[in-house]
Parts: structure tokens; sequence; C-alpha cells
């Protein structure tokens, strides 16, 4: 499966987690892949290993909050077919009576501002181009929230409706923007996650991933990889005919809506 052969392709937050994954499935479907990421080492270190398999791919440090960076950044890449933003942060498990405004600037500047700094480059140059294709990493939550992660919840239903905005906007250009909501996928990210909603229901951390996996229709946690065989699906010629699109990978999940219970207060 070669179909991406000839184009370039940036992933942010390819350091680790579903961006690495991303990185690693363009790569193999023929991309030249930019693995864009503040882990500098970390994503270098990835360049190299998918350089030895014989595939084209180079690091690049990026930091998506920084605004001037991510104009530059893009801005010197002599094409641009794909940019992947899978760049974001989770936020600290916490009632919305109780976040800092610290905590909710930090989550909404790396997941949706950051997102968005990237799409407003992409499009001035894919709109000279007349061509290219964006995924957004969105997330069932931003479909339907979940208790105690507002922040994060508010980030990624702005990207949905940052995706569909693009969507229209680039449309006479040629131009794809589609999003991907993935479930729960055990990565670095969600293990951190698992920590802090177990320790806020005073059960263990394995019983917490076992609660999740049992709210699975198909009865199992997701794997990196395909979440990022349908984000090249959506790069690719077979979804030629698709914009304004958000793709949930979520093995039949889509949402957690449980309340949390009262807890004690001073």
């Amino acid at each position: 499966m070669r179909e991406l052969e000839g184009q370039t392709a940036l992933v942010t937050g390819a350091a680790q987690g579903l961006g690495l994954a991303t990185a690693g499935e363009l790569a193999r479907r023929g991309a030249r892949v930019v693995l864009a990421d503040l882990q500098a080492e970390a994503a270098a270190e990835h360049a190299r290993r998918l350089a030895a398999e014989g595939l084209t791919a180079e690091a690049c440090v990026l930091d998506v909050t920084d605004s001037a960076a991510v104009g530059e950044a893009l801005s010197s890449l002599e094409r641009l077919d794909i940019l992947v933003n899978s760049a974001g942060v989770g936020q600290r498990v916490l009632p919305v009576s109780e976040l800092p405004d610290k905590e909710w600037d930090r989550v909404l500047a790396a997941t949706l501002t950051g997102t968005f700094y990237c799409c407003r480059a992409a499009a001035a140059v894919m709109e000279r181009q007349e061509s290219g294709a964006i995924v957004n990493f969105a997330s069932i939550n931003g479909q339907n929230p979940a208790a105690l992660v507002a922040a994060y919840n508010v980030a990624k239903a702005g990207v949905i409706s940052l995706t569909r905005t693009l969507a229209q906007e680039l449309a006479a250009y040629g131009v794809r923007v589609n999003a991907v909501a993935p479930g729960p996928v055990y990565t670095e990210f969600n293990r951190r996650n698992m920590a802090q909603r177990s320790a806020s229901l005073g059960i263990s951390e394995e019983e917490m991933v076992e609660r999740v996996r049992k709210a699975i229709p198909l009865g199992r946690w997701g794997e990196p990889e395909e979440i990022a065989r349908t984000v090249a699906f959506l790069c690719g010629p077979e979804s030629a005919w698709m914009t304004g699109e958000v793709v949930r990978v979520s093995g039949g999940m889509e949402g957690v809506s449980a309340a949390p219970p009262k807890r004690p207060r001073d």
C-alpha cells in the first residue's frame, strides 16, 4: 500500500502515542513524514527508526502553542500535502468548581489553539497548492463530554467545530479537512488519566481500566495502530469525497456520561 507515495506529511505530537503510530502508518504508505514534537530527542530517534526500515522520515522541534514557530515550520516545507494535528495535552481530573485558570489555559492552548495555529498555517500553503488533506485529532469527549475534564472536553469540541468550519472554507481549493474521534486507547496519555480517575473514585487503577473495558461494546481497549489506519484512510485517495467529517473510532463506545458522587467539602 503506497498510495501516499511522493506526498509530504507533517504530524504534530509525533514523538509518542497516537501521533507516533500515525507517522509510522503514513510513512509505510509512501509519504515523506516530518515528526514534529517538543520532545526533540524522542522524535529524532523515532525518525531514525523509520528511516532504518527504508522509509522517509525526519524530525523537527515544534511547539504548537507558539504561533510564529508554527508558521515558520510549515512555510519552510517545499510543499505540504498532509497535516495531522495530534499534539495536545490531557487535563488533571478536577470538577469545574476547582479547575484553576492555569490548568484551563494550559489545556486549551496546546489542544485547541495549537491545532488552530497549525491549521491556519497549513491552509495558507494548501490554498496556494489547491490540494491537500488535514486530519485533526478530536475525541469522543468532544461529542459526549465526560465529567471532571471540562477543559479537555471543550478543547476537543472546539477541534470538531474548527474542522467543520475549515472544511467549508477550503473546499473550493480541493483541500479536505476531517477529524478522528478516538475512544479509549491505552497510551501513556490514558495511563495518567486512569490513575487520576481511579484515585478520585477510591479504586485501583486496574479496576478503573476494567470498568472502561466493560463499557466498550467490542469489549476491549483500542490499539494506536487502529486509530492510525483511520487517519491514513482520511489522508488518502479512498476518502476523496469526504470532508468535514468526524470519524469515531471507539469500539462502539460513544462516551462516558456517569455523574460523579458528592465529594467531601471543607
